[in-house]
Formats: structure tokens, C-alpha cells, sequence
């Protein structure tokens, strides 16, 4: 049975107009069933693989999917105000944690423990920290679709060498080694401070390292007096730690990430470390494809915090995105259908890997072998797959206005305009 896949991109309309367009204007199926539709992001290598996906699907099903894209800026309003009403689509693109359960807390995510309980192969194909962050109160509303992409602190192997001294796996190691970058007039670590996001990394593994995963989820879960917790508290002491050691050189509040900036400082060896997204690498190569040639790219994992109670393996930044089913979808047994029969399948995954990605999928460490960036692509999926869990970005887990509050207050501590304990104060008024 052969069907075309359908694919329509809403980028700049107005949001009634989107609406309307989004509602499939009585487009069939070879069965004679409607299309149902699958949301996701515009991405042109993204939405690439999809398309193959449906395509393969579509090919022996009776009800045909259709992929209908967004740009970013506007998706998540769109799907709210879509969401609950007949302008709905059946399966809906997510970044999983906080931004999920707001869906799954509206009763609008249909649970598949049971459709992954009665695909085992599928489900035990996924890394578990991974598929983890689609659990919502013990049950599974999503499943990954794309690379993970941990935080890890990348380094200048050749400023390390010219130092003396190898990079820092204990935080009391990282101090010594800030100490000894100023002393060879070198900034010790780029900090991009003009986003706040880029300082959140730095607060948010330090949150883990101290407290554990427990910190977080209190703020999640929006109880009383989290942001008061002593381990928040303490991780933003030792940010500011930090700044006042010189970690970060005087002007990292003028340094921006979008612009490239930041990731010169790290391949000119102005500075020697870099706490940053894995997808800083299709910078380097991009940017800078002679410091990648040379090899002198280094990278590791966060420190250790002697005495802190989290797992020295856990890990924190973009474990995936996702892909639920829309309780309210007419089509609910062909959308479960195909997630599973798409999303784990070779194909699928040998697209992530050839598209620069590395799929959260067990065992895929030969495949990944073949890829450009080999070392690092297997040094990326060794360390989530090993990982007791993998914190999604604070700033993607709390809503809208939390966490604009967050990077607001983030920029002001690391400044110096707001003390530790005002910022819990300001932050508890977003619980």
C-alpha cells in the first residue's frame, strides 16, 4: 500500500491563521481515515529525518501522518492554545521534563507505559537517563527523538600542556588550575555572561553536585522554601566564588555565545576551559576547523564536589527532545504505532548519527565510530549512558516567567548586584 507523506511549514502567519491551517483541511488516507498530524520544529536536517520516518511509515499504514512545522519563537504558544481544542495536533513535539508535565498535569499527554511495556525492544532501546525525562510521576508520556547533549567542560589541551597540569576532575583541582592560569596571564574559563543561560550551567551542576537531583525537583514541584535550599544556596556562594577568584576574567559580562566570540577565546587560547553544550563543537568546526584539526579540543565531565551528596556521574543540559500523543487525538493507536515503530528503528538512528547527532540509543558506540568526531561522539554517549541521571536545563523545566526571573537573577548574582539570599527571596515569589 503506497501513500505520500505530507508536510506543511507555519512559520511567520498570524496564530488564527496557523490554527487554521494546521486543522488538515479534510486531507485521506489510501484507507479513507484523515492524516494525523505530527507537530514538531522547523529543522531542516531534523525535519529531514522525520520525513524519512513518516514516509517509511506511511508506506504501510492505513491512516498516514503529516508533518507540520513551526519556527521556535511561536511553537510553544501555538501548541498551548492548540492543545484541548479541535485545531489539535495527534503527536507533539516537547523538550520532555517541566515543559511536559504541564501537558501531562491538563490531562493532555497520553501515557504509553503500557505501549512500551508491550514494546520492551523499543523501550529498552532508549539510555535510560534519557528516556527518564519523559517519565512524569512513574509513568511515560514521551519518547527521544533527537542527540543528546550534556554540558561538559571543554578545554585547550595545549594551554593544559603548557601549564603543566592535566584538567581538573575534582572542583578543589578546577581552583588550583584557575589559580594557575592567571598566573600565566591566561583567562582560566570563558564565560559568555551576557546570556544568562550560559551562567546557569555553572549553577545548575554545581546544585547537582551538592544536593543531588532531590534540590532541583523540589523547585519543580514548586515547594515552599526550595530556592531556599541549602545546597541552592551554597551553589550560588560558589559562583560567586568563583567570579571573585578571577575564574571568569573581568569582562565576561560583555561576551555573548551567539556571536562566536566565546568560542574563539577557547580555540586562540586566550582562555583554557569552557563549560559549554557538546553542540559547541559544530562551532569549533565551523569557526575554527584549524584548532580542530590540531586536536587540541579537550573535554570532560564536571567536577566532583568532595562532600556533595549527588552522584559524581550525573549530568545536566538537553537530554533530548520529544515526542507525545495528544490524549484528545482521534488517532491515538496509529500515533503510538508510529513513535514506536519509527524512533529506534536503524534507519532512524543511522540519519542522527550521519546528521552530526548522537542518538540516545543503547549500544550504538561501533556506529558512532564511523562518524566524523568519532572520540568525541563516543566520549558524549558513554557519558550519558552511564550517567545515574541527566537534569534537564533548569531553564526548559520551569515555566516562562520562572525562568526568565532565573537568568535575570543569574546575570545579577554573578555581577555582584544581588546577594545569594536575595536572590531565594525573589525566586520563591515564582514557586
Amino acid at each position: 500500500m503506497r501513500s505520500t507523506h505530507r508536510i506543511r511549514v507555519i512559520g511567520g502567519t498570524s496564530l488564527a491563521l496557523a490554527m487554521l491551517l494546521a486543522t488538515g483541511c479534510g486531507t485521506t488516507g489510501p484507507g479513507g481515515g484523515d492524516a494525523f498530524q505530527v507537530w514538531a520544529l522547523e529543522d531542516a536536517a531534523v525535519n529531514e529525518l522525520v520525513e524519512a520516518g513518516i514516509e517509511a511509515y506511511n508506506a504501510d499504514s492505513d491512516v498516514p501522518a503529516e508533518l507540520v512545522t513551526y519556527v521556535n519563537d511561536s511553537y510553544k504558544q501555538r501548541l498551548q492554545v492548540a492543545l484541548g481544542s479541535p485545531n489539535a495536533p495527534d503527536v507533539f513535539f516537547n523538550w520532555g521534563g517541566g515543559n511536559l508535565a504541564q501537558y501531562v498535569d491538563a490531562g493532555q499527554a497520553v501515557d504509553l507505559t503500557g505501549a512500551l511495556e508491550d514494546a520492551p525492544e523499543f523501550r529498552d532501546a532508549f539510555l535510560p537517563s534519557v528516556l527518564d525525562v519523559a517519565r512524569i510521576d512513574d509513568a511515560y508520556y514521551g519518547v527521544p527523538i533527537l542527540g543528546v547533549q550534556p554540558v561538559v567542560l571543554f578545554h585547550n589541551r595545549a594551554v593544559f600542556e603548557e601549564a603543566g597540569i592535566e584538567p581538573p576532575e575534582t572542583y578543589e583541582e578546577l581552583l588550583d588550575a584557575v589559580d594557575a592560569f592567571q598566573e600565566q596571564g591566561v583567562t582560566p574559563v570563558t564565560l559568555p555572561g551576557a546570556q544568562g543561560w550560559t551562567q546557569l550551567m555553572w549553577f545548575s551542576y554545581l546544585v547537582e553536585r551538592i544536593g543531588g537531583p532531590d534540590s532541583f525537583q523540589a523547585v519543580v514541584d514548586g515547594e515552599a522554601g526550595a530556592w531556599s535550599d541549602p545546597a541552592i544556596v551554597r551553589a550560588m556562594e560558589m559562583c560567586r566564588e568563583l567570579v571573585d577568584r578571577g575564574a571568569f576574567g573581568t569582562n565576561f559580562s560583555s561576551i555573548d555565545y551567539d556571536n562566536g566570540s566565546a568560542s574563539a577565546l577557547l580555540a586562540t587560547g586566550e582562555s583554557a576551559m569552557f563549560l559549554m553544550g557538546t553542540w559547541d563543537i559544530a562551532r569549533q568546526q565551523q569557526d575554527s576547523p584549524e584548532f580542530m584539526a590540531s586536536g587540541d579540543l579537550g573535554y570532560t565531565a564536571f567536577p566532583t564536589v568532595e562532600g556533595g551528596e549527588g552522584e559524581p556521574g550525573a549530568i545536566v543540559g538537553n537530554p533530548s527532545n520529544y515526542f507525545s500523543v495528544n490524549a484528545d487525538s482521534g488517532h491515538t493507536d496509529a500515533a503510538v504505532d508510529f513513535l514506536v515503530e519509527t524512533f529506534a528503528s536503524d534507519e532512524y538512528v543511522d540519519g542522527l548519527i550521519e546528521a552530526g547527532q548522537v542518538p540516545p540509543i543503547e549500544g550504538v558506540e561501533d556506529r558512532l565510530q564511523e562518524s566524523e568526531h568519532a572520540d568525541f561522539a563516543v566520549f558524549t554517549h558513554q557519558l550519558v549512558s552511564e550517567a545515574p541521571s541527566f537534569t534537564q536545563s533548569w531553564d526548559q523545566a520551569l515555566s516562562p516567567s520562572a525562568s526568565q526571573a532565573l537568568l535575570t537573577n543569574l546575570q545579577l548574582l554573578f555581577l555582584g548586584d544581588i546577594t545569594p539570599e536575595e536572590f531565594s527571596q525573589d525566586m520563591e515569589q515564582h514557586l
